[in-house]
């Protein structure tokens, strides 16, 4: 018999995602981004973490043939789980951190069975500059276009001036910022709901 978490309807799963931010930084205001997204899912979302980034090698493409190394298979093993992905990045030179490029880049292939196609995905950001990380989610738009993933168009969660919006704790004091996190998160489900996984 199916069962529920507390506040869904029997019978109802919820949604599987998997949660990864873009920088190896211990501190990493995209790791405490991504932890406060974890708390303010609704009931019917569960985000799995992954951070073990700093396993993952370079691409390579003389590697990939022979097979996944090991930090790979186990982010390739998790994403084909999940019917979603929530990515929590930062902004480095006005893109996309090369350790997250580097990790979608793994997942990318092979074009067509990669595990990334038909996945919905939910971009966020927090960067201590005046916007954001607006450029670098546009790259990641791009790159999604490629994988063939659907990414939430609506809102877009660019966290500035990050230094400020976080307690000594890592939880976010920003009650405008965490509202648009659950609108997001909440669409990230009845994107996924709808659609399905392809």
């Amino acid at each position: 018999m199916t069962t529920a978490m507390p506040g869904l309807p029997i019978g109802t799963s919820p949604v599987r995602a998997v949660g990864i931010a873009g920088s190896l930084r211990q501190a990493s205001y995209n790791r405490m981004l991504l932890a406060n997204a974890v708390e303010l899912a609704p009931a019917d979302l569960h985000i799995e973490v992954f951070s073990r980034l700093d396993e993952i090698p370079l691409y390579n493409s003389d590697v990939a043939e022979t097979g996944d190394p090991p930090g790979v298979a186990a982010l390739r093993d998790a994403v084909r789980a999940a019917d979603a992905l929530v990515l929590a990045t930062p902004e480095y030179n006005y893109g996309v951190p090369g350790v997250l490029k580097n990790a979608l880049d793994w997942l990318s292939v092979p074009p067509g069975t990669s595990g990334l196609e038909g996945l919905t995905v939910a971009l966020m950001g927090a960067s201590p500059s005046i916007l954001g990380t607006a450029r670098a989610q546009t790259q990641l738009r791009q790159v999604f276009v490629f994988t063939q993933s659907h990414v939430v168009p609506f809102p877009e969660v660019f966290v500035t001036k990050a230094h400020t919006r976080f307690d000594s704790v890592g939880h976010l004091t920003d009650p405008g910022a965490t509202k648009i996190i659950r609108r997001l998160l909440e669409n990230l489900v009845d994107l996924t709901r709808r659609l399905g996984r392809e």
